[in-house]
């Protein structure tokens, strides 16, 4: 590859990222605005002009999933070597391999939990919190110990910060000192004591220090807006006073404020390094202009002084739908009847995702998910290659790669093997049974796509260890069902954001100005994981004839039609479905401005953007109005205006929703004339 080959296909600021190849930079980028195509260019180019050795490069990622897609689109690039890894690996690596040289002995232990740990220092005290407790005490320990705090001045600090731990604070102080003795006591090591150290170790140890330094000169860090102070510390210890340091980060995506993460690094990068390159990713190729336009909507409001707006570059979609129920149990019945369709009009299951403020949400979907038959995985529970099942077929495919015979196809061995722990030609019903099938069925798959390469099995099971090492589990045919936590960092084609009610988003316990403010980022996040469909609810009640007290989340305020709370107008009801539904901001499809005037929300674009619509439908759209006028001895435009025909002669309505999503077509105006609107404009005869 040569040096310009690099910078192929890249937008202005994408490109200006790729050829500021010497740091510091910092990269503000916006959600779907391709940051990862940034920075993995700007290293392949860096590489490829000689600026830096790939073996000197560490990229610096979140997640083992993001830091595995990272070195594969390296590799895409004819660019191997680069170490991208997780805070917490590549601390650990070097922790472990200078363990024994400089402190002696067998390096420490990895506790996967503090939970044990805690129940032995609850017994110390007299104390028998129950596990939700101790989970939220676990919680404030991470906190302190990411802030820095010890447990002697933990009591103080909480209060000083705002924090609302489950038990007193003196008590928290007290288990965190238990705690700590015992993981030093037993020689364990916890995910933040890795980093802090890593840290000490190269401070205190200058060969250490000299010898990381020399191996890695040139950083990379994703996802900065979520860095805490430990993770700041290691950073500058990495770096020991150099600046080839290159950060990435959006501050409308600041959702774990609540475990230390701080903003303030990304934002006040430029202050610290007063000669950075600063370049601003603002193209979203992911969304629609509606989804687009919602998300810059929903943060219109917001308090975040460097906002990124959003300019949405893909074509036209449709509007976002806002749903409300009378109950749980009808909005996920709601969700299951709009998942249905979208099936039908042949969206894949694993494009689509549920997503809620809370775990405890999910109980209502999974149930409707199940009783409908519609295969479903959950965001956040076990991880894909540590399933039981997972792990028997990877033995079983492993011990078969040995004596394989390659006579046989690839996809009929895995098949056969498969076979023999579940997978059969049809799903089972749901359940255990289905989530099984599903991890199977996703194996299967793989190996398809592999012998469509020309693979074989010991090529598919380097692979599955490849994957499972960077924890890129293969796409399983399901509805995500997730927080929307978990969902940071994930899109897909269509996103249903539930439960949205005050009280769950914010949270009950937002109550600072600072905190409520992280909740409207944390709607703007689950926004923006839509690239097309985007369904919106909330329930008056939590249960079927409950009393319906809720409101909709004040963050919709202004965005669907009707204010939130007392004094609201109630709009007209569709008893069938169980649901209200409200008015939908309107954007321009051209160029995503929110829409004002009637006459151009029914177009669906500003007047002065280019029209292009079918003048043969647009007449006979019109002697069709003026049969159905004179039927109904009514003047033609009561029964639609020259706009609205127009507006569907351009977007060539050819669904039930399609029709209902142009400005001006209510319920009653559908029922009277949409059969014969959607029989005309799927090419049908006028009658």
């Amino acid at each position: 590859m040569e040096p310009e080959d690099a910078l192929a296909g890249l937008d202005p600021e994408q490109r200006e990222v790729a050829e500021a190849v010497r740091g510091p930079v910092c990269v503000l980028a916006g959600a779907g605005t391709g940051k990862t195509r940034a920075i993995t260019h700007r290293v392949a180019h860096a590489v490829r002009t000689g600026v830096v050795d790939a073996q000197s490069v560490l990229a610096v990622t979140f997640t083992t999933r993001a830091a595995g897609e990272l070195k594969q689109r390296l590799r895409g690039l004819g660019v191997h070597g680069v170490q991208a890894r997780t805070f917490h690996a590549a601390a650990l690596r070097q922790l472990t391999y200078f363990w024994p040289r400089v402190i002696g002995g067998e390096p420490p232990r990895v506790v996967e939990s503090k939970l044990p740990l805690l129940v032995e220092a609850a017994r110390a005290v007299r104390r028998n919190p129950d596990r939700g407790e101790l989970r939220d005490v676990a919680a404030e320990i991470e906190w302190a110990k990411v802030t820095q705090v010890s447990p002697e001045d933990y009591p103080a600090l909480a209060v000083k910060a705002g924090r609302t731990p489950p038990i007193p604070a003196e008590e928290v102080g007290r288990l965190f000192e238990g705690y700590e003795a015992l993981r030093r006591e037993r020689h364990l090591v916890d995910f933040e004591t890795i980093l802090e150290l890593t840290a000490a170790v190269m401070t205190e140890h200058q060969e250490v220090a000299n010898q990381i330094r020399q191996q890695y000169r040139y950083f990379v860090v994703d996802e900065y807006q979520d860095v805490n102070p430990l993770q700041k510390l290691l950073l500058d210890t990495w770096l020991g006073g150099r600046d080839d340091l290159c950060v990435v980060g959006d501050p409308n995506q600041t959702i774990y404020s609540f475990s230390g993460a701080t903003p303030r690094y990304l934002t006040g990068f430029a202050v610290e390094h007063p000669t950075a390159t600063v370049v601003r990713l603002v193209r979203d190729y992911r969304s629609t202009p509606q989804v687009v336009g919602l998300a810059n909507d929903v943060l219109a409001k917001a308090r975040t002084p460097h906002r990124l707006e959003l300019v949405a570059q893909r074509p036209d979609g449709p509007a976002p739908v806002f749903a409300e129920c009378d109950d749980e149990a009808a909005e996920a019945q709601t969700v299951v009847r709009r998942v249905k369709e979208l099936l039908s009009r042949g969206v894949p299951a694993r494009e689509i995702a549920v997503l809620y403020r809370v775990n405890a949400q999910s109980e209502a979907y999974e149930q409707a998910f199940a009783q409908a038959g519609l295969p479903y995985l959950l965001r956040g529970a076990e991880r894909f290659f540590e399933r039981p099942e997972v792990r028997q077929a990877v033995v079983l495919l492993r011990g078969a790669a040995r004596s394989a015979n390659d006579q046989e196809p690839l996809a009929q061995a895995v098949h056969d093997i498969l076979g023999g722990i579940g997978l059969t030609a049809e799903p089972p019903s749901g359940g255990t049974a289905r989530e099984r099938w599903e991890s199977l069925r996703a194996l299967a798959e793989l190996a398809e796509d592999l012998a469509a390469e020309g693979g074989d099995l010991p090529a598919l099971v380097a692979e599955l260890e490849r994957r499972a090492t960077e924890q890129h589990a293969p796409p399983i045919d399901g509805v995500t069902l997730g927080s929307l936590h978990a969902a940071k960092g994930l899109e897909w084609d269509a996103v249903f954001l539930v439960g949205l009610t005050d009280g769950m988003l914010p949270i009950i316990y937002a109550e600072s100005p600072e905190q409520v403010e992280e909740e409207r980022r944390l709607l703007y996040v689950g926004v923006t994981r839509a690239r097309v469909h985007l369904h919106v609810s909330w329930a008056l009640a939590r249960s079927p004839g409950g009393r319906k007290a809720r409101r909709p989340s004040r963050f919709l305020d202004g965005l669907t039609g009707a204010a939130s709370g007392a004094g609201r107008a109630a709009p007209s009801r569709d008893r069938r479905a169980g649901q209200v539904r409200v008015a939908t901001p309107i954007h321009c499809r051209v160029c995503a401005k929110t829409l004002t005037a009637a006459a151009e929300q029914k177009l669906g674009r500003c007047a002065t953007c280019p029209a292009d619509y079918d003048e043969g439908l647009l007449e006979r759209l019109k002697v069709w109005r003026t049969s159905a006028a004179k039927e109904g001895k009514v003047p033609a435009y009561v029964v639609f205006t020259d706009v609205t025909l127009q507006a569907m002669a351009e977007r060539v309505p050819i669904t039930e929703e399609d029709l209902l999503a142009i400005a001006g077509i209510g319920r009653v105006k559908f029922e009277r004339y949409g059969e014969a609107v959607l029989s005309i404009c799927r090419g049908g005869e006028v009658t």
